[in-house]
């Protein structure tokens, strides 16, 4: 009660507030005048803490039923108890923040002071050490230090990955894109300088010590450790509202549009940038495979005039008055140039204008495509199997591509051999059979010369479990330049590739080589043959049986690499530098 009669005390002044329950308002538009009350009792001591305090006045409703007018009445001593035991409430919780403000400010003045202090120290290399070797991280080939052993004095280059600042020491994981190193810096100047003390996530440095071995029972990359004598800053970054933590994060949706517009940062984690030199190995393992395969290595045009796989899907655009196109695929090309050099390959841009946002869709994606000559279907097929068995070995067995492989995908197995084989009337059949069955995007059961779609040729993968050739697609559901089986001229010595977790990441075929067969195809498709002359006279001139694929590069590293979505296997999956609010 002493509290409410040191108010009541107060009060005892000309000056009136007035407080109206039902019109008043607790917001810059009341002065608490008769004309612009307050709302509540609370809200009008709040207005008064600095304040000579006035007499406040609240606005009692007449009885139900009486004719007197409304009046200003002092609050009930009850309504002020409560009122005023709010208001203690909120001064404590501003005393508090006052306290915390004062603090906060306190160790900033004494932080300046330090960092003015800080740029004071100027470090200087010790000219009487050893002369540094300049090393990449991923360097193993140097002498530690152990115990009395004197290690290699190196320098190396690098950004902070993570840092730790102890009384002790401070210690840095430094990566320069090849590896990470421990680096420790000894409680002294080293740590006490202006730089150490802005350290922060991608600062850019260059440091000069001692490798040694890490210390019994301390773990670190490479169980090695570089014990710094200098340092110099290159390159700064920010360690407040725009630290790179700030910006970007693990858990984060890497596929939100504020994570996309920062992907140039995103490239920076250590997941992602494991994708990217994953990505560089398997482009790496195909080169050499098809070299020691003897395939020969052309260019292709990106640029055409002609379609490969349906007129719907292409880029168009003008060429200097003239309609033309990005590729869809190089195989055209491919097909002229193995009577002159043999089994050929590329890897080159594809472009597809399908507008659609799936697992598996990109509008330009690298291509990986091969033509043979003098084949039959199995042929085709032995070689596929054979190629994508030889190139995920040549991963596997290269220690650097295969800690990428367990890091982003630890139950990556490589596929077993033989290969299952299944016609495409045997998956039709296989689906249906399935309890409940599995049903096409109509909600039906399949029916021989549907297009299986995805998410059923995924689940039927997964459940099987193995790598698939899926064989011998109807002629209607392919494109115009599949040979047709001459045992059931209904269908297409096709293939698609199928692997459990993604799904197809390869189609191929043979190619017709009947001139005739092939100038009916295009009728058939509605398809002009004048522009196709180039392609058509490879049948006029010495045909011979043969086939190829595409495999897209994407799909491949999204299934080694466990990625939920082929753009995740992108550098940049959309366009960058778009101007935002």
């Amino acid at each position: 009660m002493a509290a409410v009669q040191e108010l009541a005390d107060r009060t005892k002044s000309d000056a009136k507030c007035y407080i109206d329950p039902t019109i008043g308002k607790d917001d810059e538009t009341a002065d608490g005048s008769e004309s612009k009350p307050y709302q509540s009792l609370y809200h009008a001591l709040l207005q008064h803490l600095d304040k000579p305090a006035p007499t406040y006045l609240t606005k009692i409703a007449p009885k139900e039923g009486s004719t007197d007018a409304p009046a200003w009445e002092e609050p009930a001593k009850s309504a002020l108890k409560k009122a005023v035991g709010r208001v203690d409430v909120y001064k404590k919780k501003l005393a508090k923040e006052q306290a915390a403000a004062n603090k906060e400010e306190e160790e900033r003045q004494r932080r300046l002071k330090n960092l003015e202090e800080a740029k004071k120290i100027v470090l200087m290399e010790d000219e009487s050490l050893p002369a540094a070797v300049r090393i990449k991280l991923n360097n193993k080939d140097v002498t530690l230090g152990d115990g009395e052993i004197k290690g290699t004095r190196v320098k190396v280059y690098g950004r902070i990955l993570n840092f730790r600042a102890q009384k002790s020491a401070t210690f840095l994981d430094l990566k320069d894109g090849y590896g990470v190193l421990q680096c420790v810096l000894q409680a002294g100047d080293l740590t006490k300088c202006y730089d150490a003390l802005m350290f922060a996530q991608e600062t850019a440095l260059v440091l000069y010590g001692e490798l040694r071995k890490v210390p019994p029972a301390q773990k670190a990359p490479d169980n090695r450790e570089l014990h710094v004598d200098y340092f110099k800053v290159l390159g700064s970054a920010p360690s407040d509202l725009d630290a790179i933590s700030n910006k970007v994060s693990r858990q984060q949706d890497p596929w939100d549009a504020q994570m996309l517009d920062n992907r140039h940062l995103v490239l920076r984690g250590e997941n992602a940038s494991a994708v990217m030199k994953l990505r560089e190995a398997v482009e790496m393992a195909f080169i050499d495979t098809y070299r020691e395969m003897e395939f020969r290595k052309v260019s292709p045009p990106a640029m055409v005039q002609t379609q490969v796989e349906g007129g719907s899907t292409l880029f168009k655009y003008d060429y200097y008055g003239e309609e033309a196109y990005l590729t869809q695929s190089s195989q055209l090309y491919l097909e002229t140039v193995i009577q002159s050099l043999g089994n050929v390959w590329c890897l080159e841009k594809s472009f597809r204008a399908e507008r659609s946002l799936t697992r598996r869709h990109l509008s330009e994606y690298s291509h990986v495509e091969a033509e043979l000559d003098f084949i039959e279907f199995d042929d085709l097929l032995e070689h596929l199997e054979e190629i994508i068995s030889l190139v995920v070995d040549k991963i596997l067995n290269n220690p650097v591509s295969a800690a990428y492989v367990k890091l982003l995908n630890p139950d990556f197995q490589k596929p077993s051999r033989p290969f299952m084989r299944m016609k495409y009337a045997d998956a039709i059949e296989w689906l249906n059979k399935q309890d409940p069955p599995i049903l096409n995007e109509e909600g039906n059961l399949h029916v021989f010369g549907d297009d299986i779609a995805e998410a059923a040729e995924r689940r039927m993968t997964d459940i099987i479990n193995r790598p698939i050739f899926l064989t011998h697609f109807p002629v209607e559901i392919k494109a115009f330049y599949m040979k047709k089986d001459p045992n059931d001229l209904r269908v297409t010595e096709s293939v698609d590739v199928l692997m459990p977790g993604v799904g197809e990441i390869v189609g191929g075929s043979m190619r017709m080589d009947d001139y005739d067969e092939l100038i009916e195809a295009y009728k058939k498709n509605g398809i002009g043959h004048e522009p196709y002359y180039w392609y058509t006279d490879v049948r006029k001139y010495g045909s011979s049986p043969h086939g190829g694929y595409g495999l897209g590069l994407e799909r491949f590293l999204a299934w080694m690499a466990n990625r939920h979505t082929v753009r995740e296997t992108c550098l940049y999956p959309r366009f960058m530098g778009r101007c935002k609010p």
